[in-house]
């Protein structure tokens, strides 16, 4: 196999910002599904009669799958591209929320929302951001991340209060089949315009002083991610990072996403209200997620993943009392603050998957993330039976309140105890060395 060399004429990587624009229509497009089964509960219900319990486990299916796809996702897209990858799960994704429309079951629902929609949303998830965050950017990289892990929210922010719209104006079906036409659309346009790696037209990674050869096809994707499991496992940071992040999804994919809107119902507040309000937490999201990828490049990351968590906590726990039929202004606050800390954890997180795990830290993150989905599942299981057995989900709230002042000390105890724990390196690559700031962990 050839390889583009280093030449005078090589383009800087301008390129690189359309590149990751593209990248953000797709995780868009992808955070829309996310929010869906909360706002799904009352028509299938009314439908179907099902139990909150029963859609409950279909979401935390789609969750659970979400999270260990990633991993795998990366791989496959260091050996079959970017660009196939994303299109595949993107027609994955409009598959499974057309099948949706057509099911008449409770396990059919948790096959194609379960199932076919969180592969298809897994392989679009942050290992996305991350894998075209490290080949498209040497400088940059924690704001262009904050930018794309803010894009998933976005999609919630843009869809929410429409499809919200869509289901009490006409049904649940034409929302599905209207997010389904807009991951069709999506995979059109990442077909057309998404590149996978620099070299391909030539161009440097956006603030690299040098040409970036592209490496090989790493062959042997599942066995790879596999490995870099093993590997990654024998280490305290990986562990640590695991919990901590497990938490993070508990506390809002898991509880925010699938039950605030019903909680919100259950003091009176109507169901469109609710939705509003979240896609709002989602304005405020783009925000704080941008600010924490500017902070990752500047202040110690733990620090800054203890600040969030305490502070997520807090707001959890005062929810019970803020929560009410009408917005009224701490209410707003809440929103403002939640929203400006929802996905300010993930910047950090990747920063410290980076420093210590160099050229796998797409597919370490991969696994963290799996975690995370693994938190967001049980919240979204156990908040749904949570509120079949106390009749209210204030206990909810102050779990996950204590959860998250645990988690803001678990993070303060990530170190480097020893050499970075990684893979051997594929052909064609090095493995990426610390130094600097980055490889101070003390």
């Amino acid at each position: 196999m050839r390889y583009p060399t280093p030449h005078p004429r090589a383009l800087h990587g301008h390129r690189a910002w359309w590149v990751a624009a593209v990248t953000g229509i797709a995780i868009v497009v992808a955070g829309a599904f996310s929010t869906m089964p909360g706002i799904l509960q009352g028509p299938l219900q009314r439908d179907f009669h099902w139990s909150r319990g029963s859609i409950g486990l279909a979401a935390s299916l789609n969750m659970v799958l979400y999270g260990l796809t990633a991993p795998f996702a990366a791989a496959l897209m260091d050996r079959f591209g970017i660009r196939r990858i994303a299109v595949t799960a993107l027609g994955v994704v409009a598959g499974g929320a057309l099948l949706t429309t057509v099911m008449a079951a409770a396990w059919q629902f948790t096959l194609f929302w379960g199932l076919l929609v969180g592969l298809g949303t897994g392989a679009l998830s942050m290992t996305l951001a991350t894998t075209v965050a490290n080949r498209w950017f040497t400088e940059r990289r924690g704001l262009v991340t904050g930018i794309l892990a803010s894009a998933g929210v976005l999609g919630q922010m843009v869809f929410l209060p429409a499809l919200s719209w869509t289901i009490d104006r006409y049904d649940w079906r034409p929302a599905l089949a209207t997010l389904a036409l807009a991951a069709l659309a999506t995979a059109l346009l990442v077909r057309l315009a998404l590149s996978d790696h620099p070299a391909d037209s030539g161009r440097r990674p956006y603030g690299s002083p040098v040409f970036v050869p592209k490496p090989p096809p790493a062959p042997g994707a599942a066995r790879r991610a596999v490995t870099v499991l093993g590997h990654a496992a024998r280490t305290a940071p990986f562990w640590l990072l695991a919990a901590a992040f497990a938490v993070c999804g508990a506390s809002t994919n898991g509880v925010m996403w699938t039950h605030f809107a019903p909680a919100a119902h259950d003091h009176g507040m109507p169901v469109t209200t609710a939705s509003t309000l979240l896609a709002l937490i989602g304005v405020f999201n783009v925000a704080g997620t941008v600010a924490a990828g500017w902070l990752t490049d500047r202040v110690d990351a733990r620090r800054l993943l203890a600040v969030v968590f305490t502070l997520r906590g807090l707001l959890l726990v005062a929810l019970p009392v803020i929560m009410s039929a009408t917005v009224t202004p701490p209410m707003m606050a809440f929103v403002v603050l939640f929203g400006l800390l929802d996905l300010a954890t993930v910047p950090p997180v990747i920063a410290l998957c980076r420093r210590f795990y160099g050229d796998d830290s797409a597919i370490v993150f991969g696994w963290t993330n799996a975690a995370h989905q693994v938190g967001a599942a049980l919240a979204a299981f156990l908040g749904g039976v949570a509120r079949d057995t106390f009749a209210g989900y204030d206990p909810v709230w102050i779990v996950l309140g204590a959860a998250c002042a645990a988690a803001a000390l678990l993070v303060l105890t990530v170190r480097r105890t020893g050499p970075r724990a990684t893979a051997a390196p594929l052909p064609g690559r090095k493995a990426v060395a610390a130094g600097g700031r980055d490889a101070e962990m003390a």
